[in-house]
């Protein structure tokens, strides 16, 4: 039995098509086609009407470390809604577990450099993030659009690379087996070299 905020990967293996990635070093999933292209038009026009400079929540002193624009999605908006639906069937996780549906762009030369998704143990503002809602559990990341040259997303630690394909999801687990934070998840969005990049991010919690 999986825990609120939680899935498993034996759910997860039951959706049409998905692919589980070889490695003992993390959970990571990958579904090609889960979203259609004219879902994907429609996310993309929301994320360029609304978006503004991407932040991190411990700021290193890199000024170039995220360089894309972030966009916070209404809930309201029927694509939104139904993207949600979708993620729901697949991970069976509580909405009031996830964050805010995210959408980010990525212009010529912009990236965001090898960082985790969960937040630091003992960093700065780890209490401001973690003191309600606990920490990040699964990510789920879906590619837009296919720029015309870069913006893979490379996983240093199991030395793979997925590249952009209209429609595809990525899903990991930011955790071992027994809670802990995995280091393994360190994964870079790298420069997009020509064209633009769009993806949606979707963080969830341990508690609501």
């Amino acid at each position: 039995m999986t825990r609120p905020g939680d899935t498993s990967a034996q759910r997860l293996l039951t959706w049409p098509g998905i692919r589980r990635t070889p490695t003992p070093l993390l959970e990571l999933f990958t579904i090609p086609r889960f979203l259609d292209p004219t879902h994907c038009a429609g996310l993309i026009a929301l994320i360029d009407a609304n978006r503004r400079p991407s932040t991190i929540a411990d700021p290193n002193g890199d000024a170039y470390f995220r360089t894309s624009e972030t966009c916070d999605l209404d809930h309201g908006e029927p694509a939104v809604t139904m993207l949600e639906e979708f993620l729901f069937r697949l991970s069976g996780i509580d909405p009031a577990h996830g964050e805010a549906l995210q959408g980010q762009r990525y212009d010529v030369g912009q990236e965001f450099k090898a960082h985790t998704d969960y937040f630091e143990p003992g960093g700065m503002d780890y209490h401001r993030y973690c003191a309600t809602a606990g920490q990040r559990t699964w990510t789920a990341m879906i590619y837009l659009n296919e720029p015309v040259a870069g913006g893979g997303t490379r996983f240093k630690q199991i030395g793979k690379t997925f590249q952009p394909e209209t429609g595809k999801l990525l899903i990991w687990n930011n955790r071992h087996a027994d809670g802990r934070v995995n280091p393994a998840t360190l994964h870079h969005g790298m420069k997009v070299r020509k064209g633009i990049k769009y993806v949606i991010t979707k963080w969830y919690r341990e508690y609501p």
